[in-house]
């Protein structure tokens, strides 16, 4: 986990650098909680943290200077095996072709669309401003493999689902952005993403859900119109939390955590 992580639900940047938590004192002074350091000594630098985050991705720099994961790095061989697993699940048709509509749950950045590139472009400051120009005008790039496994899944009879706290207003380029990079078609029926204007009937929390709440609840709606989830991937675990999904998988991502 890098010292700045961004709390996407909330669009509220984090910092877990000097002082995790405070208690107030008599006074109004704030005291250090037992958890905090006590030196910069235990504390990773942020730079050196960076580094470790680019050593790992396998960066590098194109001439426009923008900077992509190597599917020779490390984070590639380790998403590789999750997918080799996953894959050899989906394909045992013993256990998943009984009846009901098979599915697959697919999170969208950084489960499917990686944001590596954004990400060193903000220095891992998130911003709804300079996210939703991002996903207007530039390409995000699948996450190694990810595409293949969704169309090998389509292949074998599973419907494709894909779920996304990006807002409504994002979807023609989120649509456009998936299909551009191989995976299957993300449309209106597929593709769920957050409606604060308009929230759906199904999630009795509105507009005010959780992610966990958002995510599980259209998951039990999936299941509610005969689908069965066989596989849910997410790169974070409140994209796995709340049931209604036979198995899960989660995709490796040291950028950012969204509880």
């Amino acid at each position: 986990m890098p010292i700045s992580t961004v709390k996407r639900s909330s669009r509220t940047l984090v910092i877990l650098a000097a002082v995790s938590a405070g208690a107030l004192v008599a006074g109004g002074t704030m005291a250090l909680a037992d958890s905090a350091p006590r030196t910069d000594k235990q504390i990773t630098n942020m730079t050196t943290e960076v580094a470790n985050i680019e050593a790992y991705y396998g960066d590098t720099k194109d001439a426009a200077g923008e900077h992509w994961p190597s599917a020779q790095s490390n984070y590639a061989i380790q998403v590789a095996g999750i997918e080799s697993k996953a894959e050899g699940y989906l394909a045992d048709k013993s256990k998943h072709d009984k009846g009901a509509k098979k599915a697959i749950v697919l999170d969208v950045d950084d489960t499917s669309l990686s944001t590596y590139n954004y990400e060193l472009e903000t220095t891992f400051v998130y911003s709804p401003a300079s996210n939703a120009t991002y996903i207007a005008t530039k390409t995000m790039p699948a996450v190694f493999g990810m595409n293949t496994l969704a169309a090998k899944a389509v292949a074998e009879g599973y419907t494709v689902f894909y779920i996304t706290g990006r807002p409504e207003s994002q979807r023609t380029y989120t649509e456009a952005n998936l299909t551009a990079v191989g995976f299957p078609a993300a449309t209106s029926a597929n593709l769920f993403m957050k409606n604060a204007a308009n929230p759906p009937s199904y999630l009795p929390c509105g507009a005010t859900c959780t992610t966990d709440q958002y995510k599980s609840g259209t998951r039990a709606y999936l299941e509610s119109q005969g689908y069965r989830i066989v596989a849910n991937f997410g790169d974070q675990y409140s994209d796995l939390s709340g049931g209604h999904a036979d198995h899960t998988y989660k995709i490796p991502n040291p950028m950012y955590f969204i509880p």
